[in-house]
């Protein structure tokens, strides 16, 4: 025991003859009492704490700025974006108009054609004649031209050779330069010669009112054969041309370029007694609305029903520029037109005097 009670041996222990360095590293850190500050100290880390905060905050306020607008830029952008998807649904109903049932598309045809049926009550075949060999030659004529132009090449054609007979018998030269206006002329007077050769020789100079008997005949189709039988004979018929079989495509009614198989689709969807005036309603239509190159879709009555709405011009005013006929105010095709007619004659060829080459008012 040493001094005072303590153990030599816990002092010995207790000293540390290690050098000072070593010492002192193991020594912990005793606190040392901070430095003061002198007043300009005090004042320089007082300006860094007002000034360095401030910056930082700035771009962290802004960030959060662009945070909280952006939900709402991201919300008027897809408003604006939705916009044009609803107009062109307005515009364009056939984009958004759903898959039909076989059912709803009858029931669509029908109706498109009763509607056509108060828009067109005059419709009518737009050749003059005065009889069913007149018909059926200027039903041949009209291949590859306009009505019109047939309208007034016919008055002379008739004047010189009024009967299948005549026709017959006629200088092929002659007849050529006569129909020459209605273009192909020679190939025409071939046909036209030839089925009045078949009338005469074959059916007593009379136009036969059979399907099978008048495809027999030179230059006569389905086609032709349906214009004399519906307009002449009272048969029905679906007369497929170019205007109906365009109409019968947007319609819906087929998806056919095959006249034949339009045909039979088409016949399907109606019944037997509208085929004639059916034909001519839609013709009526495609020729003086539904257009091949730019169709007058503001302008036209059936929009509801019309699966190809927006194909042509939509503006109301821009489409009533491209009526023809009397939709438009202009003349129609024919010379003669049957009474009911609402728009004014057709003017006859240049040089021809109206009603020259007419005995009789030429109306159907």
């Amino acid at each position: 025991m040493g001094e005072r009670g303590v153990s030599k041996r816990s002092k010995a222990a207790d000293r540390d003859d290690s050098p000072p360095v070593e010492r002192a590293a193991k020594t912990p850190a005793a606190k040392t009492p901070a430095a003061k500050k002198t007043p300009a100290a005090k004042k320089a880390t007082a300006r860094k704490k007002a000034v360095v905060p401030a910056e930082t905050a700035a771009p962290r306020k802004a960030a959060e700025a662009r945070k909280a607008a952006a939900p709402k830029k991201t919300a008027a952008a897809a408003k604006r974006t939705a916009a044009p998807k609803k107009a062109v649904a307005t515009v364009a109903p056939a984009g958004a108009r759903k898959a039909e049932s076989r059912l709803g598309m009858v029931r669509r045809a029908r109706r498109i054609n009763r509607e056509l049926a108060e828009v067109y009550p005059y419709a009518h075949p737009e050749l003059d004649f005065r009889n069913p060999f007149e018909l059926l030659v200027a039903t041949v004529l009209s291949a590859q031209t306009t009505d019109l132009r047939v309208n007034q090449t016919t008055p002379a054609l008739f004047a010189r050779y009024p009967t299948p007979e005549d026709l017959a018998a006629a200088v092929p030269e002659e007849v050529e330069e006569l129909i020459r206006p209605t273009g192909f002329f020679r190939a025409k007077t071939k046909s036209i010669m030839g089925l009045a050769a078949a009338l005469r020789d074959d059916f007593g100079g009379e136009v036969p009112g059979r399907l099978e008997d008048l495809v027999k005949l030179p230059g006569v189709g389905r086609k032709t054969a349906f214009v004399v039988l519906g307009n002449v004979f009272g048969v029905p018929g679906i007369t497929v041309d170019t205007h109906f079989m365009r109409l019968a495509r947007r319609f819906g009614w087929t998806e056919s370029d095959d006249p034949v198989k339009i045909e039979a689709e088409v016949a399907e969807i109606f019944p037997k007694s509208d085929w004639t005036m059916l034909s001519h309603r839609v013709i009526f239509h495609g020729r003086r609305i539904c257009h091949a190159r730019k169709p007058a879709c503001g302008a036209c009555p059936i929009t509801p029903l019309c699966p190809a709405y927006g194909e042509g011009e939509t503006d109301p005013e821009k489409a009533r520029k491209l009526l023809k006929y009397e939709k438009g105010g202009f003349p129609g095709q024919r010379l003669n037109p049957p009474a009911d007619y609402p728009g004014r004659p057709a003017p006859p060829a240049p040089g021809v005097a109206p009603g020259a080459a007419r005995n009789d008012t030429g109306a159907a």
